[in-house]
Order: C-alpha cells, then sequence, then structure tokens
C-alpha cells in the first residue's frame, strides 16, 4: 500500500528471530502493506506510517517525516526512550497472553525451584547421596514482586493460588484482590522488611536503573525457613548492580538468586557471574514471546488504528514505560 508503509529495524539473533522471518510474518499478518527491513532494503521516507522495532539504531526512526505509530517487538521500552532524536508519535508496547504467560511461567518455576530447595537436591544427586531433608509449606514465604504491570499481576495471581504469601510494589499506588501492595519511595522499606523472594519485573528508567544493590538486598528478611532472601530478575539488566549481586551471594546476604537479564548481553564468558555461589544463570529467555503471536498483534493494532480507533498499551514517554 503506497504510502503507508510499514519498517522494520531490529536487533536480533536466531533463525526464528531474525529480521527475514519478522518480514515474512509481518507480510503475511499485514497482508498488502508493503514491509521493509532496515538498513539492507530502502523505501521512500514519506512513505513510511509505521515501525515494528527492537533495539533499533539511535536516529533511525526519525529519518522518516510521516511515522504515525512506533511498535515495540518486546516488553521493555528502554532502547526507545535512550534515544533522544525518538519522533514523538505514539510508542507502543507488546501486551499479549502469550508474553504474559511465558513470564508468569517463569517467575512461578523459579520461586518454586527456591522454595522446594532444588539446587540443594541437585548437589545431593551429583554427590550421590540421599539426604531428604525438612520442606516448608508455601505459606511460611512471601514474594514481594516489583512491578505490578500485566506481567507482575499475573505472575502474583498464580502465586498467591499456590499458597504463597504475596506482597507487591510499584512506582505507583495499585489494588489487587489478596495482595498487599506498597507504593513509591515511602512504601519501599516496608515491603522489602516483608519479602523472603523478591521477584524484579520492574521497567529500566533513571529512578529503577541500580536499584538492586546491596543497601536494597540488606533490608530483606532474613526469618524465613530460606535462611536468607533469594533475587529473581526477569526485568531489565540495567536494574541490577551485578558487583553487588556477587558479594552478596558471596557474604550471604543473598541465599540465592536467579538472573535472567543482565547489562551485558550475551554474559561474556569470564564474568565471576557464571561461578558464583546459588545463582541461576537463564539467557534472556523468560518470556520469549511467538513471533506470530505478537506480528499479529501489532497488524491489529494498525488495522484498529486506521478505523478510527484508539491504539492499546500505550507507553508513557515521561515515565518511560
Amino acid at each position: 500500500m503506497t504510502g503507508n508503509a510499514l519498517v522494520l529495524a531490529i536487533k536480533s539473533g536466531g533463525h526464528n528471530w531474525s529480521p527475514a522471518r519478522w518480514k515474512q510474518r509481518f507480510s503475511t499478518a499485514c497482508h498488502n502493506r508493503k514491509v521493509v527491513v532496515l538498513p539492507d532494503e530502502t523505501c521512500p521516507p514519506d512513505e513510511v506510517s509505521y515501525a515494528a522495532v527492537w533495539k533499533p539504531a539511535p536516529g533511525i526512526l526519525g529519518t522518516f517525516p510521516n511515522l504515525r505509530v512506533i511498535f515495540n517487538l518486546g516488553a521493555g521500552v528502554d532502547a526507545l526512550m535512550a534515544d533522544p532524536t525518538l519522533p514523538r508519535v505514539p510508542v507502543v508496547r507488546v501486551v499479549v497472553d502469550d508474553l504474559t504467560a511465558r513470564m508468569t511461567e517463569y517467575v512461578v518455576l523459579h520461586v518454586l525451584l527456591h522454595h522446594r530447595r532444588q539446587l540443594q537436591l541437585l548437589k545431593d544427586q551429583r554427590d550421590r547421596l540421599w539426604q531428604p531433608q525438612h520442606q516448608w509449606a508455601a505459606g511460611a514465604l512471601t514474594v514481594g514482586i516489583m512491578g505490578l504491570g500485566n506481567l507482575g499481576r499475573d505472575a502474583a495471581q498464580v502465586l498467591k493460588r499456590l499458597g504463597f504469601r504475596i506482597a507487591g510494589w510499584g512506582a505507583t499506588p495499585k489494588s489487587i484482590d489478596g495482595i498487599t501492595c506498597f507504593a513509591g519511595s515511602d512504601g519501599l522499606g516496608p515491603f522489602l522488611r516483608k519479602t523472603n523472594i523478591l521477584v524484579c519485573l520492574l521497567p529500566l528508567t533513571s529512578d529503577t536503573r541500580h536499584i538492586l544493590n546491596r543497601s536494597l538486598f540488606a533490608q530483606l528478611d532474613r526469618t524465613s525457613p530460606l535462611g536468607a532472601p533469594v533475587l529473581i530478575n526477569a526485568g531489565r539488566g540495567g536494574l541490577q548492580v551485578e558487583a553487588d549481586v556477587l558479594s552478596c551471594l558471596e557474604d550471604g546476604t543473598l541465599g540465592a538468586a536467579t538472573l535472567d537479564v543482565f547489562e551485558t548481553e550475551p554474559l561474556p564468558a569470564q564474568s565471576p557471574l557464571w561461578s558464583a555461589p546459588n545463582l541461576v544463570i537463564t539467557p534472556h529467555n523468560a518470556a520469549d514471546t511467538d513471533p506470530d503471536a505478537i506480528s499479529a498483534y501489532i497488524a491489529a493494532q494498525i488495522d484498529r488504528f486506521e478505523a478510527g480507533e484508539p491504539l492499546q498499551n500505550l507507553v508513557d514517554v515521561t515515565r518511560g514505560y
């Protein structure tokens, strides 16, 4: 469709997430709309109305004078927000049931892994030791979730159904049935003092960068059967001070951790995190969403927008999420 093209500016690896595969998906989902992959293909700049992006090169989106909407292919928009030349057009984030379900699976898996002492059981297996130990009930622990958007809310509700006590914290007040919610700087300390397993699903903004640090870890509750608190970060790598995570695991301020995200990805082979005690590392795959679901979601959003309906899941660019 002339004058209504969609450009793809995608930094991703792997065949299933390659720009060529994205073009194939969007060409199918968007029917007769022109789809162009940057930087390998070109298109007259004034023909571009939409952009679907993941960590695009800074400045590239500012070259399209008629751009109407930017669709971010992942949940985190911090790479976009860091571009000072970003056009002042609506930015839409991906919110699909598939992404939410996969993140909840990940959070529940790793909460249970630490709750059920699976790291110790795996060590016992390697050492050929049969030594059952007391296992407490889920209700003996409070899981604290930082970030109560769609992802945090769903994970909280599933964990509550499993019997865990749940607390939640966010920048702004929230109300979720059966979950103790805290907000803002005044609520952070009380939230941490209740928390035995800390799950971080925050967006990365200037206010949240490096929020996961030694000072914060030291405020977590240490009176649970775990003996020491646990960290699970499936948000963004920039949320954590990795040297603090490492040193807190080594000195017992943290009893264990799961990290899915890192300041440098892929995590360098020489990083000391690979050999940190009681640390589970996963390769940023907590919510590795079905790309077909994402392309269908964006195509439907464009159709709605062109029919005069409002866009869904808009990013508040002043807050950065």
